[in-house]
């Protein structure tokens, strides 16, 4: 759907689209410039995730960016309509909705036999930064803001490296998919990998903002197995699949552990290094008892240096073969 900000600034009004990335600032080399002193130099971004939906994101401003008229920490996913102050500038973003409208205006019936969900088997991984309440209350809103958007930013990137997309955003946590219908075991190494690295990111910021007198630490959920895909105006997936993803990340709390898997996913990882850890634990939602395996990041690392060691094993075999023929 395409999605326009109209502008209004200094006596002026003018439309811009929203491309994969539109950034505000005064600095020159941002998409739109804006000669505020309340604006910072690179202020605030929107950003497509998914195939379209469009995110607000503050860049750490000094004064603050507002989305119908409440100042924004984490990013913010936009609507229809939403209004968005940066300094003196006024933004409306407005996105075509002329498809959701039509889809509503039909009867029970023909929704009922011409709207056929997509479904496929995917790969979840939900990451969710541990004691953010107690975060929040441990530094400035300035602070919080640059602390949150650099981790969305680089975890978004992890994931993208990683052959995932990003779902959504859902305050302090991360959702994002994998599609798993040719090859469900790279999507699980590939998750298990995007996992390690939004660990590494979150340590990194550790080091960064030293005003923190608690580690920052993220927990991981990580499952396998078939949802809806493209659902509703925020095109996400859903379904038990996905539900479990969350429990499986909950359950990370409970168990004082890092990472949570569930069978359909740790069943494609080196048996040697899940054989002792496999366990079951209830879920809310399911009536029989999971069964799951529980892992330090320490543990990850080494389980994707045995997968790396392998593959680099088979590789020079193939070569070697190669040469013999």
């Amino acid at each position: 759907m395409a999605a326009v900000i109209t502008l209004k600034y200094s006596g002026t009004i003018k439309k811009v689209p929203c491309e994969m990335a539109l950034t505000f600032g005064r600095d020159k080399n941002n998409d739109v410039v804006l000669s505020d002193p309340h604006v910072s130099r690179n202020h605030a971004i929107i950003r497509c995730v998914g195939q379209a939906d469009y995110y607000f994101i503050d860049s750490g401003s000094s004064n603050g960016s507002y989305v119908n008229k409440k100042r924004i920490v984490a990013p913010r996913l936009l609507r229809n309509g939403d209004c968005i102050s940066i300094g003196r500038a006024q933004l409306l973003f407005t996105q075509d909705v002329k498809v959701a409208r039509h889809v509503d205006t039909l009867s029970l019936q023909d929704t009922l036999i011409s709207d056929t969900p997509v479904i496929k088997q995917i790969t979840i991984l939900v990451a969710d930064i541990r004691g953010f309440t107690s975060l929040s209350e441990q530094v400035n809103i300035r602070t919080l803001t640059k602390l949150m958007n650099s981790w969305f930013h680089q975890v978004s990137n992890a994931i993208f490296n990683n052959g995932g997309v990003v779902d959504k955003f859902i305050g302090d946590c991360v959702f994002a998919c994998w599609e798993s219908e040719v090859n469900q075991k790279k999507t699980v190494i590939q998750a298990l990998t995007a996992a390690y690295h939004i660990n590494r990111i979150t340590q990194d910021l550790n080091q960064t903002y030293t005003e923190i007198s608690e580690e920052v630490r993220i927990g991981v959920g990580i499952n396998t197995g078939a949802a809806s895909l493209g659902i509703g105006q925020e095109n996400t997936a859903l379904g038990d699949a996905v539900n479990l993803a969350f429990r499986l990340e909950s359950a990370t709390k409970t168990l004082g552990t890092d990472v949570v898997m569930s069978e359909t996913a740790y069943r494609h990882l080196p048996d040697k290094f899940m054989r002792d850890r496999k366990q079951h634990v209830k879920v809310k939602g399911k009536r029989d008892a999971v069964r799951i395996v529980c892992l330090e990041f320490d543990e990850v690392e080494e389980v994707l240096k045995d997968i790396h060691t392998q593959e680099q094993v088979s590789l020079n075999a193939g070569v070697s073969d190669l040469k013999i023929l």
